[in-house]
């Protein structure tokens, strides 16, 4: 799949010894940090798919410290180089890394495996109803299939 401008994956580190781990996520001297807004934290259950959506101001920061997901990416912005692009990223246990998200990029993720996954985000804004844009993950014109793809 291609790239959607706008939308970066950095590698994160995860530091274990013997008493458990750190997971790092995000620093105020990083690029990938604009400002602070909320951090939440959000579980997917095994096979469900939260999406699609999209939010008119805040970039979000998404990573998962435990389980794995599927995150997908849809670039519908009129003037983006990579409008109509879709973006699959696996992230958490296999793939430790920050995903940012700008402003207007639809987003949604689906819980792959038999765990519950965690997904945090460090957002630049706080959560407002009226500044996200929902799609039924199933039934809309996001050229995407969220079914399991053998091969």
């Amino acid at each position: 799949m291609s790239e959607i401008d706008g939308v970066e994956i950095t590698p994160l580190r995860r530091i274990a010894d013997e008493r458990g781990a750190v997971f790092h996520m995000l620093r105020n001297d990083s690029p990938a940090f604009e400002t602070f807004g909320e951090i939440y934290f959000s579980t997917i259950y095994p096979g469900v798919v939260k999406g699609w959506h999209l939010h008119h101001e805040m970039t979000l920061n998404y990573a998962v410290p435990a389980g794995m997901i599927k995150l997908v990416c849809y670039d519908d912005r009129p003037e983006s180089p990579t409008k109509g692009n879709v973006v699959e990223i696996h992230l958490g246990d296999l793939n430790y890394s920050l995903v940012t998200i700008p402003p207007l990029v639809w987003n949604g993720f689906k819980a792959e495996g038999p765990e519950t996954a965690i997904v945090a985000n460090c957002s630049t804004i706080p959560h407002r109803p009226g500044e996200i844009d929902r799609l039924d993950p199933f039934d809309n014109d996001i050229p995407y299939d969220w079914a399991l793809k053998h091969g």
